[in-house]
């Protein structure tokens, strides 16, 4: 891994982590809580891929199990999120580009349901019936419920900002952090709104030149 990519994901990470433990977990919501640090992991490997996403989901999980007022055995919320980043890295697209906001979306609801389910999976191995109280259904249900609409305000601007960090073409060519959160939010979309203020701009820039040309060819006659 390369040093500003580190940096920028143990970054990432850190923040993730705060605002899970000072905010999110203390709304007080019916059944799970919106996991921060769940959708960073996710952003990054779709980034990255799957290598560098086991190793950032391990890590994140491993400060969660950590980070107060933890009440689990430290290392089960990192092994689920090491799985999590590692199947999640191998669903990043070919060349980079995300088409749509259908496929991450679909992502961020399958890592919501995978990581509640092999927690509890975990979980039941040690001992840990917390989830039959509660009932696993309705863990299931808000988990994918919570992270799918915290997921449009955060994970394209956490994508933004690894693809900017790492000085990647595509973070220029699809017009940035705010270009790609509006194609998040444009109904499938996807980052289409970038390409078409290019497109914008090249037609704006053509039309100054062939203005020029016509003025200075009006001053030689």
């Amino acid at each position: 891994m390369k040093i500003n990519r580190i940096l920028l994901s143990a970054a990432l990470i850190v923040v993730a982590l705060v605002v899970q433990v000072s905010v999110l977990a203390r709304l007080q919501l019916p059944g799970a809580v919106p996991d921060l640090v769940l959708l960073t992991v996710v952003a990054l490997a779709l980034v990255h891929g799957h290598v560098t996403g086991a190793l950032v989901g391990f890590t994140a999980g491993l400060l969660a199990d950590l980070a107060p007022p933890a009440d689990h055995a430290a290392g089960r919320y990192a092994l689920v999120l090491c799985v999590v980043g590692y199947l999640c890295g191998l669903a990043k697209p070919e060349n980079g580009r995300l088409k749509s906001a259908t496929g991450p979306m679909a992502v961020v609801v399958v890592a919501a349901i995978g990581s509640t389910l092999l927690y509890a999976g975990v979980g039941a191995l040690v001992g840990d019936t917390a989830a039959r109280h509660v009932g696993l259904g309705f863990l299931l249900f808000t988990a994918a419920l919570y992270d799918l609409l915290l997921a449009p305000f955060t994970v394209p601007l956490i994508m933004a900002i690894a693809r900017r960090a790492e000085n990647d073409p595509l973070a220029d060519t699809n017009g940035g952090g705010a270009d790609v959160a509006s194609g998040w939010l444009s109904s499938g979309t996807g980052l289409r709104i970038g390409t078409q203020r290019g497109g914008l701009r090249v037609k704006a820039a053509r039309t100054r030149a062939s203005r020029a040309g016509r003025i200075k060819g009006v001053k030689r006659l």
